[in-house]
């Protein structure tokens, strides 16, 4: 059973030392911005720099100070321990990542009023002194021996909704995208585009069969006579329809109703009337976890089930293309594998170092990528470390390229039914975007896709002037 004890001021001697080691992580500068009060933007603000150069900009004190203080109150001299005085130094950035361990040594005693001096230090993974001063503490003169509390765990999320605001916040003066809704005959997918177009993401054209979309708004209590209805005999029309509106230059995007995708795609993909470029077609998710620092995309969880090693390039530069026409700056991509080293055994991890190297060569272009990498490798500084992964992606992850669609639907479905992960998806590729959410979705996340998909195509084209 693990205790806590402390050294009294008679049991003190000069030269006496104590330390502990800590890796900085950006849930603690979160967590402690959180109990500070500190929002200062340089801190805690995704948008503040580009390329998460703020995570490099933050202020050491309110982190080295408060585990010197810990080392004083639980180690050195221990429980019962007054803080009197303190004077830091700080000669080296902290970033998240580093290991610092924190020492503390004593260097004086006064017996009057039990006074202690002790020399400060906290040294990072380089042996770089980062922060150095001295703590002038009152040492504990009643010996203290006692069972360590164990503390909670804290867990961090954002609040409800902060994922939609971010990207409503980009459609901001955008004109909306005028959007073929296929065969809406739900209340949820009609709800969805409705929702939409009452937030001036799209302006709907509703494809399918008018007595279900009629019904289905009955159903929903929506009124859609403002929205025009193009009637078809059933779903398949209705993709077909909304193709060639797309082919036409009549739509600039679809968006999946009540149909299955299969269904969907197999209009998109046709190669005499459908809407292929030269790109391999490839969905992306853009997710937000309440534990991580920052959105992740994921691709590609819904379109290739086994992508070869060409296609997998396509798939990467897709969502490396949205990621930059969404203005979120130059990517970090983990070619997600089930191991981070090269087996010749697994095809994935053979794909994923060919990928690396294709993008250290510029055939892939617009983002780092290193794989193979495991998934915690790829989101967890800690997990990157421990293994020894000498990598600018590890840790650090913007997004993730699974092996094939099993892997990336089940890690899809589990990020967003067990870990509370909520999603925006729409297929790259194709000459228009395709809004693609499964048909259990939200509102929110449908409209959160509409969002992304008007945000790509007005960006884009600004790109092409």
């Amino acid at each position: 059973m693990p205790f806590i004890e402390n050294r009294t001021f008679e049991e003190l001697k000069i030269g006496d030392s104590a330390q502990i080691k800590r890796t900085l992580s950006i849930k603690d500068i979160e967590l402690f911005s959180i109990m500070s009060g500190d929002v200062n933007p340089a801190h805690v603000d995704a948008n503040y720099a580009k390329d998460d150069r703020f995570h490099q900009i933050i202020a050491q004190g309110m982190w080295g100070a408060a585990l010197i203080s810990t080392v004083l109150g639980t180690e050195l001299p221990g429980p019962g321990t007054i803080y009197l005085d303190q004077t830091l130094r700080f000669s080296a950035p902290v970033v998240p990542g580093d290991t610092i361990t924190i020492i503390v040594t004593v260097t004086d005693k006064k017996p009057k009023h039990h006074i202690v001096a002790l020399e400060c230090k906290c040294v990072n993974q380089h042996n770089s002194v980062v922060i150095s001063g001295v703590a002038t503490v009152m040492a504990p003169t009643l010996k203290v021996k006692r069972e360590r509390i164990e503390l909670p765990k804290a867990v961090l999320k954002e609040p409800k909704g902060a994922w939609y605001k971010k990207l409503i916040k980009l459609t901001k003066n955008l004109t909306p995208l005028k959007t073929a809704v296929v065969h809406p005959v739900d209340p949820l997918s009609l709800q969805g585009a409705i929702d939409a177009a009452k937030e001036k993401l799209i302006i709907p054209i509703l494809v399918g069969p008018k007595d279900k979309i009629l019904s289905a708004a009955r159903a929903a209590k929506l009124d859609i006579s403002a929205y025009e209805i193009i009637s078809t005999c059933h779903s398949q029309e209705a993709a077909e329809v909304a193709v060639q509106l797309a082919r036409e230059c009549k739509v600039e995007a679809l968006m999946k109703g009540k149909i299955h995708t299969d269904e969907l795609m197999g209009a998109v993909v046709n190669k005499e009337t459908g809407l292929l470029t030269s790109r391999r077609m490839s969905h992306v998710l853009y997710l937000e976890a309440p534990t991580y620092f920052k959105p992740l995309f994921l691709s590609d969880a819904a379109l290739n089930i086994r992508p070869n090693l060409q296609e997998k390039k396509d798939i990467t530069q897709n969502a490396i293309d949205l990621f930059h026409t969404l203005g979120f700056g130059t990517p970090k991509v983990a070619i997600v594998c089930a191991i981070e080293t090269v087996n010749e055994k697994m095809q994935s991890t053979l794909d994923a170092a060919a990928l690396s190297k294709m993008a250290e060569r510029g055939e892939i272009t617009g983002a780092i990528v290193d794989g193979p990498l495991a998934f915690d490798d790829a989101v967890s500084i800690e997990a990157a470390r421990e293994k020894n992964i000498n990598s600018e992606v590890a840790g650090h992850a913007d997004i993730l390229i699974v092996p094939d669609i099993e892997s990336g639907n089940m890690l899809y479905k589990e990020m967003t039914c067990m870990s509370e992960m909520i999603a925006a998806g729409m297929v790259m590729g194709a000459s228009v975007p395709i809004i693609l959410t499964s048909r259990g979705s939200d509102p929110t996340t449908r409209k959160a896709s509409c969002a992304m998909a008007l945000v790509y195509v007005r960006n884009k084209a600004k790109l092409n002037d």
